[in-house]
């Protein structure tokens, strides 16, 4: 069951409800007792995976995918080389995830009401 966000109109009072996807939207504010609140848009949950079985390793970028396939074929010889390509895949994973985040953070704003 998701949680939903809800903000009254009249008094401003901001709250989360834990409620079934066929639920109605709720209408009057717990706090004030007037017709004003308002679900707000939420960007979601992440998936969580628990348990055995679900690995970080499982679904790798695609960049990183490149640099392993480049390590097995060059052997030995070029260690130098592997130790590069893993800093590159490293910094561009990270700066992958920085934009990630900030997406999720403008999301996570979207739809929220200035006071």
């Amino acid at each position: 069951m998701p949680t939903y966000e809800y903000m009254c109109e009249k008094c401003g009072y901001e709250f989360e409800q834990f409620q079934g996807i066929t639920a109605k939207a709720l209408r009057k504010c717990p706090r004030c007792g007037r017709m004003g609140l308002r679900r707000l848009i939420g960007a979601g949950a992440g998936i969580i995976f628990k348990g055995s079985g679900f690995y970080e390793t499982d679904y790798r970028s695609e960049s990183y995918k490149k640099a392993e396939k480049s390590e097995k074929g060059t052997g030995d010889k070029d260690s130098g080389k592997k130790g590069e390509a893993k800093a590159e895949t490293k910094s561009k994973d990270s700066k992958a995830e920085k934009k990630l985040n900030a997406a999720k953070e403008r999301n996570r704003n979207r739809g929220r009401i200035n006071r």
